[in-house]
């Protein structure tokens, strides 16, 4: 089954098929899609308390087990609230990999939340990632496939980031390959610490102005922390970024690795659009080319 059929295959009433034959205590509470779902998995409400995710691919079913495992160990020693694991799902009703429920957080993404006050926001993201950085990582799961190799060395994408500039050619400023060498030619020291790996403004929740939660840890591991600060020039700007940066206490390699992950992403969407119809790339585009520009311009200013 491909992982187009499996997203297909997963709707309310397969959830609420696989929830009815393998934990019968939720059985009958209501399922309904979450509005802002994700790729990694199809995510539905259970109830008023729970939440059911569902790998959308076979290569994120590794996720689950890791978040299984590592989430509860790693709950009590965080500034804020993560997703907490309450049951593991198996195979069933045509669906072929395991899945979970978890407890469900209050509040909304930042995407969409209006925030307080901005600089509050920075530096209690910071706070939180700081805090992660400091558990004791020396048993947990290394950089690899299962974390999409965020806190791996960057020498993963460079045949990727390269062609996306062939292929974008002076479509993007000439700089943009000197940030991909800076940031390949910084490489990290260790040791290997944790990381979450998708500090995204869909996988922050805000509850009346505040950040509430930080959620996903699929992409969570052990390596090299630079990853995690690329919401810097994807979501902060201005002084709260400069907020965020001091809080997060990280030396000039770090951050120079952080840019190359931010210009990697950004550079690999706008390769991918190059060829599609105007109108459905056109916010697509419009934020890749953003965060390229707040990436160029801070590697301008540390130069």
């Amino acid at each position: 089954m491909s992982d187009e059929q499996i997203r297909a295959l997963v709707d309310d009433e397969l959830v609420a098929r696989l929830i009815g034959s393998q934990f019968p205590r939720w059985a009958g509470l209501p399922v309904r899609p979450v509005e802002h779902s994700g790729w990694d998995n199809r995510t539905f409400r259970l109830g008023d308390e729970l939440l059911v995710r569902l790998p959308s691919g076979r290569g994120y079913v590794p996720q689950v087990q890791k978040e299984h495992r590592w989430l509860p160990a790693l709950a009590p020693r965080l500034p804020l609230p993560i997703p907490a694991p309450l049951a593991q799902g198996e195979p069933g009703a045509g669906y072929p990999f395991i899945w979970s429920v978890y407890g469900w957080i209050e509040g909304e993404p930042a995407s969409i939340a209006p925030l307080g006050d901005p600089l509050v926001f920075a530096t209690e993201l910071a706070g939180f990632l700081r805090a992660l950085r400091a558990i004791d990582a020396s048993d947990g799961p290394a950089a690899g496939a299962h974390s999409a190799f965020r806190g791996a060395p960057l020498e993963v994408y460079d045949d990727e980031t390269r062609r996306a500039l062939a292929v974008l050619g002076d479509r993007v400023p000439a700089d943009a390959r000197a940030v991909w060498q800076a940031a390949l030619d910084s490489p990290f020291a260790g040791p290997p610490v944790w990381f979450h790996g998708d500090v995204a403004a869909g996988n922050l929740l805000v509850r009346q102005g505040r950040l509430a939660a930080v959620l996903d840890f699929g992409c969570s591991g052990v390596g090299d922390p630079a990853c995690d600060t690329t919401i810097a020039w994807t979501m902060l700007t201005g002084d709260s970024r400069e907020a965020f940066r001091a809080e997060l206490a990280l030396d000039e390699a770090t951050w120079a690795r952080g840019r190359g992950w931010a210009l990697w992403k950004s550079l690999i969407t706008l390769a991918g659009q190059v060829d599609a119809p105007a109108d459905a790339a056109e916010r697509t585009v419009a934020e890749a080319r953003r965060v390229l520009a707040e990436v160029l311009d801070d590697h301008r200013r540390a130069a």
